[in-house]
């Protein structure tokens, strides 16, 4: 049912009429204006205050407001699914920037913030999922080694973070987060050997999601939290709070 559902949103893009989804703009699923929003700044180091503990560096392409708010929200709740190769090549652009020296061994090791299975089946699909993969087939493209590595998964349910403020997320999310089977035995097999990990997800706010998932990834790998979170793991999102681009802007 859930493959009907998509391929038919796939259709529907398509053939029925399109408007731009950050601007409105008819007849383009993105405008000029509202690509350039997204895609037309090189990617930069963001950090939210305060920083969770843990947190690795994270690369965004945007700030999350106006455009790329609009887009972001277009994809992942109702389903607009062509928008996934802008928002894949603004994500390749920051984990380019995150992976570290182009000589650097090793291929891009893209691991996505895992949805909760109920949010997956209500939207029909894994935005973020959905996004690694078109932004790995553009580093691919670019003639970079990248693929798509889903080895996290949640261990328990969390609440909605909406609302919720820095320190209540990261109360929320202490513990959330675990490899797969598959994906504990992979990086207990020496994570520094198999290449360069870099967290992927859509958003960052208080960056407590992407700091568990650094949390998961250290201790399975078996390299310690430190050396995983500052040598092997990075992070890369399509955007960012606009305070946290403020930290940095200078």
């Amino acid at each position: 049912m859930r493959n009907a559902w998509r391929a038919w949103q796939e259709l529907s893009g398509l053939l029925l009429p399109v408007a731009c989804a950050g601007c409105g703009r008819p007849r383009t699923d993105l405008c000029t204006a509202c690509g350039a929003a997204l895609l037309g700044a090189p990617a930069r180091l963001v950090r939210p205050s305060p920083r969770p503990p843990g947190l690795p560096a994270v690369y965004a392409a945007a700030p999350y407001e106006n455009a790329v708010r609009a887009v972001l929200l277009a994809h992942k709740e109702r389903g607009a699914l062509g928008l996934a190769g802008a928002l894949g090549r603004a994500l390749a652009g920051c984990v380019r920037a995150g992976a570290g020296r182009p000589g650097d061994a090793g291929p891009l090791l893209l691991v996505p913030v895992p949805s909760a299975r109920s949010s997956t089946a209500a939207r029909g699909h894994d935005p973020v999922r959905r996004i690694a993969a078109a932004a790995a087939r553009d580093l691919r493209r670019a003639g970079l080694p990248a693929q798509v590595l889903p080895l996290l998964r949640q261990r328990r349910a969390v609440a909605d973070q909406s609302g919720l403020g820095a320190r209540q997320r990261r109360a929320n999310l202490a513990g959330a987060l675990e490899l797969t089977a598959g994906g504990g035995r992979l990086l207990r097999h020496g994570l520094p050997r198999l290449g360069r990990v870099i967290l992927v997800d859509d958003l960052l706010t208080t960056g407590s999601t992407l700091a568990e998932a650094a949390r998961a990834v250290g201790e399975a790998g078996g390299v310690g939290r430190e050396s995983s979170v500052h040598g092997v793991c990075r992070a890369a999102v399509v955007a960012a709070s606009p305070t946290a681009f403020e930290i940095n802007r200078n």
